[in-house]
């Protein structure tokens, strides 16, 4: 759908060029649905151990897209922390997410509406940027818009559903499925540290500071929010210094 990237074409072949981004969208993202379900599920789980209801946990899903950032907000939310810490650490959790945007505004038509650029907005997950970064640009937002149509759902219903069970089912069976959000961590950062020794320095790191800021005296009674915040941004300003990217690298991502 390359082709269609001017006003040049009439308006009834862009409605049509839309059409067919926003199928292919739909399409493209069914992995992911169905992915974003069982990842959320045992989030429902883990926020209805901390107290919240399950309108509550899928009205965070609703308004967020992230696995980290809701994990570690259920975690600051349960312990009383301030409305600042909360806010500034999903702000550094999901800084990330502000570079996938840029990215993504580069690629876009250049006749992109203001109303289809709120609507990618909406959700620029990993999952959702690596399909839509790989498309041939320009890029169609309509694309975007189709797989949030189809990863959105699932991310909230498997919330929902993950926090309704997680009042029902036995505490064993609760405790034994929230183990899959930590797992789903796991999974996700181990097969880039087999092909980066230094992936694996930083997250040696960031688990060995984490410790000590649970036992030593006068750090553990930081609040869990502060302490995200203050640890990701010295490892990763620290490991910034001692290994930057690489400037052929640089000109490569630009380019």
């Amino acid at each position: 759908m390359a082709f269609f990237a001017g006003n040049q074409y009439s308006s009834q072949q862009m409605k049509e060029c839309n059409r067919l981004s926003y199928l292919k969208g739909l399409k493209d993202a069914m992995p992911i649905m169905l992915g974003y379900f069982a990842v959320s599920f045992t989030l429902g789980i883990n926020a209805s151990q901390n107290g919240f209801s399950w309108f509550q946990a899928g009205l965070m899903s609703f308004l967020n897209h992230t696995s980290a950032g809701q994990a570690a907000a259920i975690r600051m939310i349960a312990d009383n922390d301030s409305y600042l810490n909360v806010a500034i650490s999903q702000i550094v959790i999901n800084l990330r997410y502000l570079l996938m945007s840029t990215a993504l505004a580069l690629k876009l038509r250049q006749d992109t509406g203001i109303g289809e650029r709120l609507a990618m907005s909406y959700i620029v997950s990993d999952e959702i940027f690596g399909i839509s970064i790989m498309q041939r640009p320009p890029l169609n937002a309509w694309y975007n818009i189709g797989a949030m149509t189809a990863a959105s759902p699932g991310w909230v219903l498997g919330t929902i559903l993950g926090a309704v069970l997680g009042n029902v089912l036995p505490n064993d069976v609760t405790m034994a499925l929230s183990v899959a959000l930590y797992a789903m961590f796991i999974a996700v950062i181990f097969p880039p540290v087999r092909q980066d020794r230094i992936l694996a320095v930083v997250i040696a790191a960031s688990m060995a500071s984490s410790w000590l800021f649970d036992i030593t005296p006068g750090l553990k009674e930081i609040s869990f929010g502060f302490k995200v915040i203050v640890l990701t941004v010295a490892i990763s300003a620290l490991f910034a210094w001692i290994r930057p990217l690489p400037r052929e690298m640089e000109v490569s991502d630009a380019a």
